[in-house]
């Protein structure tokens, strides 16, 4: 599999995102259903916590990938909603810190929403691995 970064412009790779990016001769596509701050028996953890919340859907993102064979390091696509901007502005470090370490810079969009599926949820993350 190849993958080639567009960027016509610099800054989004400050942010640790490709604008876009082209893969070429991959042979499995993963996409992942949203993933949220919930324990592995499905509670709803970390009320009002927006990086427990952050990290948590992080963890389960990657128990995905991982159990796919993948990392976050196959991400190509993250899609981010959350019922708090500002707030998940203040962590972005964790996600950033994340997808840095693992040397991946996917396409990402990020979405205010007015409320997730389960109210006490403040982030989803939606993730398209290839690898």
């Amino acid at each position: 599999m190849e993958r080639t970064a567009v960027n016509p412009w610099p800054w989004s790779l400050e942010m640790g995102y490709n604008q876009g990016e082209i893969v070429s001769g991959h042979a499995r596509t993963l996409y992942c259903s949203g993933q949220t701050a919930m324990s592995g028996a499905g509670e709803p953890q970390h009320a009002g916590d927006m990086a427990a919340q952050l990290t948590l859907s992080l963890d389960n993102l990657e128990a995905v990938l991982g159990e796919a064979g993948m990392s976050l390091a196959d991400l190509v696509r993250l899609n981010v909603y959350t019922t708090d901007v500002d707030a998940l502005f203040q962590h972005y470090g964790i996600l950033a810190g994340r997808l840095g370490a693992a040397k991946a810079a996917p396409t990402t969009t990020m979405l205010g929403v007015t409320r997730l599926a389960i109210p006490v949820l403040m982030v989803e993350l939606e993730g398209t691995a290839v690898g």
